[in-house]
């Protein structure tokens, strides 16, 4: 699950994590009163930030034409009119595609005086099944292309779960940011604060980019988190109800959404032909196999082992909601997963939403004689194929000549 800047600087500075807070506006008159006050205080800048599930803001566009979602402004006037420019409008980045992404909040912060942008993250390394600490000396909206550039920058400590950051560590990646003398407590402590958050919300990923040496207006000096990110594992946060409040659905596909109630793993893509599988491995392998026949899956959608009829016909009503799918491919193996069930939910859905869209089924395992006599006897033209490469290559060839026509 991921969640807003706000919400990710807002869990950090709860671990221990010195971060720059801000005003979450929603209207302009809110961006321009939170600002007011910056200045009232003797700030000479702001900046406003746009709130979207998606990286790369600073460098992004809007669709009415004004170019960047993150704006500083030097008076209260022109954060007024530059909030109008953005709140309501559609922002595109190199991570929300071409539709890009409509933003609905600003986050209204102060601007401080700065001459470093330190990148600091933890993720979780699968080949290892460790957490990882990196950090870099190049920070800033350019990180993917540091990595690309100079993967020698990038600093890394592999943290043992049991014992978590050791001060050691923490102090080794310190001075790989070359932060010494009178900032080494500070980054040790934000480096260790990145790591509790890390642990204790069960995050996949948490990331601070960038992180700043910020001088105030009395000269002080101090290390400040200017930006952060955390994605949160779905799998964990029923023991996280606090997480869970944090969810946004304005900012996910509202299939995907759906998709949630009934416990199916569901995600929107961009093709015409839609999958609907038992198991992550046969799904993406599916998906696979349509592009190798020169398809385009329009989604990956796992019903899970142990589906009931109820969650197949709520599976073929999502992926019918789409309206780029011109095709269907039902792929099963059952197991614990019984094939007379699919096809139960199969004749079920297509008499229930009168569907009219090619659909080829692939079945074997479980009860597969059953459920083939269920697809024959029920009347409906329902292709069937007796292999995965049958089955990609029919759906295919039905997606290419199908006109959409569903009721749902």
């Amino acid at each position: 699950m991921n969640i807003h800047e706000y919400q990710a600087k807002q869990l950090l500075a709860k671990h221990g994590v010195a971060v720059s807070l801000g005003d979450v506006c929603v209207t302009p008159e809110e961006a321009r009163s939170s600002a007011a006050k910056r200045f009232a205080e003797g700030y000479k800048r702001v900046i406003l930030k746009s709130q979207i599930h998606a990286g790369g803001r600073g460098s992004g566009t809007f669709k009415n034409g004004l170019k960047g979602g993150v704006q500083f402004c030097s008076n209260p006037a022109e954060v007024y009119a530059i909030a109008k420019k953005m709140l309501g409008q559609v922002l595109v980045t190199k991570q929300t595609g071409p539709e890009g992404r409509l933003v609905r909040k600003l986050l209204v912060e102060t601007v401080q005086s700065f001459d470093t942008e330190h990148f600091v993250a933890v993720v979780l390394d699968r080949s290892i099944g460790q957490p990882v600490m990196m950090v870099c000396r190049e920070g800033g909206m350019d990180i993917e292309e540091v990595a690309a550039r100079a993967p020698q920058s990038i600093i890394t400590e592999v943290i043992d779960p049991v014992l978590g950051l050791m001060p050691c560590q923490a102090r080794h990646l310190a001075f790989s940011l070359g932060l010494t003398g009178a900032l080494l407590g500070p980054a040790v402590k934000i480096l260790t604060g990145v790591y509790r958050t890390w642990w204790e919300c069960e995050a996949t990923l948490v990331e601070i980019n960038p992180l700043h040496i910020v001088e105030y207006m009395d000269g002080s000096q101090v290390l400040v988190a200017v930006d952060g990110k955390i994605n949160l594992e779905d799998n964990a946060l029923h023991r996280h109800p606090e997480l869970q409040e944090l969810r946004d659905f304005d900012e996910e596909d509202p299939l995907e959404v759906e998709a949630s109630y009934y416990n199916l793993s569901y995600i929107k893509l961009d093709g015409d032909i839609a999958c609907l599988v038992n198991g992550a491995g046969l799904a993406m392998s599916t998906m696979d196999i349509i592009k190798y026949y020169h398809g385009k899956p329009a989604n990956f959608l796992d019903v899970g082992g142990g589906a009931s009829p109820d969650q197949v016909g709520a599976a073929f009503k999502i992926i019918t909601t789409d309206p780029s799918v011109k095709a269907i491919l039902v792929n099963i193996f059952g197991g614990i997963m019984r094939c007379d069930i699919i096809a139960s939910g199969i004749v079920a859905a297509v008499k229930e939403y009168k569907l009219t869209l090619p659909i080829v089924a692939r079945l074997e395992g479980n009860n597969v004689e059953l459920a083939r006599s269920i697809l024959r006897d029920s009347g409906l033209d329902i292709v069937t194929a007796d292999s995965m490469s049958e089955a990609a290559e029919k759906v295919v060839a039905a997606a290419a000549t199908a006109t959409r026509a569903v009721s749902v």
